[in-house]
Parts: C-alpha cells; sequence; structure tokens
C-alpha cells in the first residue's frame, strides 16, 4: 500500500471548524428568525394574480413597458418576454376578490396605449390564491425528497454519518439562502425555488468529491488522525474546488449584472448559494461528520479487518 505523507503545504481547515460551526449557527438562527419574523416577499406563482400577455408590432422596450405601467398605479407589475421579442407577459398581484382579471387586463392596455397604439391583448388569465397554496406545498415537498435521496444516496455509497454531515450541510445553504430572500424582501417566486434545488445539487457534488477523497485517503495514507486526513483531503481537493466557483461565478455575475429583471433573482440565489455552498462543503459537511465520531474503520472496515488478519497469520 502506498504511503502518503503530510507535507507542509496541507492547510489546517478542521482547526477553524469551531469558529465556522459558530458562525453558520448564527447565520441559520438569523435567517430562521426573520422567515419567521418577517416572512417572505412571495411573487405571483405563490399569492396568485393576474397574467395578461400582450403583442406589439415591434420588439418591446421592457424598460419602458415597466415605466408606463408604475406611472398608472401597477408598479409592482412583473413584465418578461413571452415567446418572442414581441410578446410580454405582465403579470399582478390581486386588486381584490371583487375587481376582474378583465378589468385589470383592459386596464394595463389601455396603459400601454398611452405609449404604443400597436398594443394588442393576446389573451387574460388569473391564477387563485389555491393555486399558490398548490405550489408552496409541491415546492416545499420537492426540497423534502431531494433532501432525503440525497441522505440515503450518501449513506449507502459512503457512510451514515457523511451521509448526516453532507444533509446537514445542503440544509444550512437552504435555510440561509432562503434567509437572504427574507432579509432583503427579495420576490421568491418558482424560479427562486428552481434556483434553490440547483445550489442543492451544487453544493452536494463538492461534498462528494470531498468524502470520496476523503475515504481513498484512508486507505492510503497510515494515519489514524481523522482530522488530518480530512484536511489533507480537503487541500488536495481545493484547486478543483476554486475552479469550479470561480468559473461558475463569473458566468452568475455576468447574468446578474446584464440579464435583466427576469432572471435577477435567479442569478441572485445562484450567485449567494454558491458561495454559501462551496463554504459549507468545506466546512459544515467535514465538521458534522468529526462531530459524530467518524473514523477509518466507519468507512473502510473490510479493509481493517483484512490488514489485521494478515498481521495475525505472520510467523
Amino acid at each position: 500500500m502506498q504511503i502518503l505523507s503530510l507535507g507542509s503545504r496541507t492547510l489546517r481547515f478542521m482547526s477553524l471548524r469551531k469558529v465556522a460551526m459558530g458562525f453558520s449557527t448564527l447565520l441559520i438562527i438569523a435567517s430562521l428568525a426573520s422567515i419567521f419574523v418577517k416572512g417572505l416577499n412571495f411573487g405571483l406563482d405563490f399569492t396568485g394574480g393576474t397574467a395578461v400577455e400582450v403583442g406589439f408590432s415591434q420588439p418591446a422596450d421592457l424598460k419602458k413597458v415597466r415605466n408606463v405601467l408604475a406611472e398608472n398605479g401597477f408598479a409592482d407589475a412583473s413584465v418578461q418576454l413571452f415567446g418572442s421579442s414581441q410578446e410580454i407577459l405582465v403579470r399582478l398581484a390581486p386588486r381584490g376578490s371583487d375587481v376582474k382579471a378583465e378589468v385589470i387586463g383592459n386596464q394595463v392596455i389601455a396603459a400601454l396605449k398611452q405609449a404604443d397604439d400597436s398594443v394588442v391583448m393576446r389573451r387574460i388569465e388569473f391564477v387563485g390564491p389555491s393555486v399558490g397554496e398548490d405550489l408552496k406545498e409541491q415546492g416545499g415537498l420537492a426540497m423534502l425528497t431531494a433532501l432525503i435521496c440525497i441522505l440515503i444516496y450518501v449513506a449507502f455509497r459512503f457512510e451514515w454519518r457523511f451521509a448526516v454531515g453532507a444533509v446537514g450541510a445542503l440544509l444550512h445553504d437552504v435555510i440561509i439562502t432562503v434567509g437572504l430572500f427574507s432579509v432583503l424582501g427579495l420576490e421568491f417566486d418558482l424560479t427562486i425555488l428552481a434556483a434553490i434545488l440547483a445550489v442543492i445539487g451544487y453544493s452536494l457534488n463538492d461534498t462528494i468529491v470531498v468524502s470520496d477523497r476523503i475515504r481513498e485517503n484512508f486507505r492510503k495514507v497510515r494515519i489514524d488522525d481523522t482530522i488530518e486526513i480530512i484536511d489533507l483531503s480537503l487541500t488536495q481537493t481545493l484547486n478543483r474546488t476554486l475552479v469550479t466557483s470561480i468559473t461558475t461565478i463569473l458566468v452568475l455575475i455576468a447574468l446578474f449584472a446584464w440579464g435583466g429583471q427576469t432572471i435577477h433573482g435567479f442569478a441572485t440565489a445562484l450567485l449567494f448559494g454558491v458561495f454559501i455552498g462551496t463554504y459549507s462543503s468545506v466546512y459544515v459537511a467535514s465538521s458534522v461528520a468529526i462531530a459524530m465520531g467518524v473514523s477509518k474503520e466507519d468507512l473502510i472496515p473490510e479493509v481493517i479487518e483484512k490488514e489485521g488478519a494478515d498481521q495475525d497469520a505472520m510467523p
């Protein structure tokens, strides 16, 4: 068996694990407090409302459309391209149970005709609050199902302590990312939920890479100190983690800066999620596994037993 040594270049990540866990605990408490006290600014996907599809004779200027609607009492309108540059979708929060969707649609068209006479109404659709409640429930179930499946996979793939650490890191990422939207009052809709699910996948990928390297080093390095093995594994995967994170962040910065209002929230959730996901992959997942007492015997018991049998058989 090849013997590797812990060189002086090994970074002592786990020496800061208590500080990191304390910092993470504060962030989680602050996020949960904001979510329960302040709540989330749910978008029309969850609250319901009116959707008005509008057609133009030429490419629509979304900024101009938003300004016109704001001047006519629709400052909360969500405006995005729909299918082509000449079609837009205007989504509005509920205006009261006694206000019909047709009335709101006509008001929107009248406001837009002030800027462009070629405006044509394509359709009007009302989304009831009950549909929004169903979407909340289904979205929550989607995240819960993903976490349970991840827990089962990592438990079979590696060891149950690493599974708990991985799911703990993912919960950490989800709670803090959702907490950011609560603290800042940013709109939370289905695109944000999709971004959070993407963050779960991104963070899990990093955690799996680190866990695999830890198991590999337990087999190659003749050192029983779990913390030293984890530090070595994190150091060896650091280049890969940084390259992946930086290239992803560069793309997200471009989307955040020039992607437009339609995907601004999506880019915000992913950009913050990549930062917090990279951090949790290094500190949270491994720290939880260490706190639960993971060791070489837990990850490769069959190798330990075989080596013991070989030593007993020696004359």
